[in-house]
């Protein structure tokens, strides 16, 4: 492809333009509800995982133009760095009206706790991550959630991680209220471990009357347990929803997908979001954006900036555009309306399962950040944003271009979903050469717009001011 200086220009006036804002969403009891209309709102989602994640806007406004053809109102985002400049990416994402659920923890060095060893890594610098990732987005209204830990508590993780991973969601929730203008839920995203899914599920959502803080806001569920044409009986569906029918805080499916049968069909979508389910679950997040060698991608990303929508793409947007989004987002009051256990040792049914909630005091210098704020954190605010064209070529999986994809500004108080981005697909075939993951940051060096090229304009239009 020919790079465009009229494609650049383009693309940079996404991010000169209005700014347009989602309604903030709260918890109240099992459901999260729109804090303007009072709506229950159903997560319609997916797992976002490129290279260098919410850095390089080119690549988000892309992915956001994409994601509202597909119909997701909600992205996960994993393995943040907090020193890199997230505004431009998390402002695309809120006028795009898609939420964001932010996972504080990283790969990176004193980025996450030890499961081992919890306590070698509760320390001042795990929390400089932590903290880190809430000032960085801690102004955006599309924050639905930050996610307290991924998968800590499994067979490998030392008799109190529990203890530990809750008292970060007390250390994050008392730091959001001291340092942040609204309140934003916290949570945790299990395993799905079914002999201690229910015990790890209790012990966030039970009520600690000495520390009412730690308590969850809610639960995320990674499941893989529907494969190919499985039913709601035989992938298990039906005991989670039995499980979690009476929960006290809003549950979803944190990951799920199962890719042992390929093309994925997502004959799940409709039991996910079926009357059943939507009374225990608040809906899903599809494992995962970007293909990647695991094969669970959505899109591809080609080596010449070019981007291949697969096949899985198409059959999750045929599923999602068959829910009833009215009968999904009423409102059911007895949901909200409930109250949790208090905590103690009898609800923990496993006895490998640590039944204490003696949690760890935060150490003294995060007492600290938690009064006073993290010093010289790289705190994020909005940019503008309007609408534009994608600056990239999109083939579908069978090499057709695909034409008419427009990024979109929504108006106040209005979020993405399915029916959302039309689009035309054209007859001439794809030239769009071999693949590559994104999960390299420097594989999207190539693209029409690179992140390099943009941030150098800005600084251009800067320096006319």
């Amino acid at each position: 492809m020919v790079f465009s200086y009229g494609r650049v220009f383009t693309a940079a006036c996404a991010l000169v333009g209005s700014a347009a804002a989602v309604n903030t969403l709260e918890v109240s009891g099992k459901d999260f509800v729109d804090s303007v209309t009072g709506d229950r709102f159903q997560i319609i989602g997916v797992d976002y995982q490129p290279g260098g994640p919410l850095s390089q806007p080119s690549a988000c406004l892309r992915d956001a133009a994409l994601m509202q053809r597909l119909g997701v109102n909600t992205i996960r985002v994993y393995n943040l760095e907090p020193s890199l400049d997230h505004n431009e990416c998390a402002s695309i994402f809120e006028a795009a009206g898609i939420y964001m659920i932010l996972d504080v923890n990283s790969p990176f060095s004193t980025g996450s706790l030890n499961r081992a060893e919890p306590w070698t890594t509760y320390t001042a610098g795990y929390y400089e991550q932590v903290f880190g990732v809430i000032e960085a987005f801690k102004n955006f209204d599309n924050v639905l959630g930050f996610f307290a830990g991924n998968e800590v508590i499994n067979q490998q993780a030392t008799y109190s991680a529990p203890a530990y991973v809750r008292a970060v969601i007390r250390d994050m929730k008392q730091y959001i209220s001291n340092n942040v203008n609204r309140t934003i839920p916290v949570g945790y995203s299990a395993a799905d471990i079914r002999n201690i899914l229910m015990d790890t599920a209790v012990y966030f959502e039970c009520d600690l009357k000495n520390s009412t803080e730690s308590r969850a806001d809610f639960f995320g569920l990674n499941s893989y347990s529907w494969c190919g044409d499985a039913t709601y009986t035989s992938s298990g569906y039906n005991v989670l929803t039995e499980d979690f029918s009476n929960a006290t805080l809003p549950v979803f499916f944190s990951e799920y997908g199962c890719n042992d049968v390929t093309p994925r069909t997502f004959t799940e979508v409709q039991a996910l979001y079926g009357e059943d389910m939507t009374q225990a679950f608040s809906g899903g997040l599809v494992y995962e954006w970007t293909e990647e060698s695991n094969e669970y991608g959505l899109v591809q990303v080609n080596d010449n900036g070019t981007i291949t929508t697969l096949i899985d793409f198409d059959n999750l947007q045929k599923q999602f555009n068959k829910l009833d989004m009215s009968r999904i987002e009423s409102s059911n009051k007895t949901q909200t309306s409930i109250d949790p256990p208090t905590c103690a040792a009898d609800l923990i049914t496993s006895s490998s399962f640590y039944n204490s909630w003696d949690l760890p005091a935060a150490p003294s210098k995060v007492s600290t950040y938690i009064k006073s704020g993290l010093p010289n954190a790289n705190t994020g605010s909005f940019v503008s944003v309007s609408s534009t064209s994608i600056p990239v070529t999109v083939y579908d999986y069978t090499g057709k271009e695909i034409t008419g994809i427009s990024y979109k500004v929504l108006s106040d108080g209005e979020s993405a979903g399915p029916g959302g981005n039309s689009s035309s697909t054209s007859s001439s075939s794809s030239t769009s050469g071999t693949s590559s993951s994104t999960s390299n940051p420097a594989s999207m060096n190539s693209a029409p717009v690179a992140l390099g090229g943009l941030a150098s304009f800005f600084m251009l239009l800067a320096s006319l001011v």
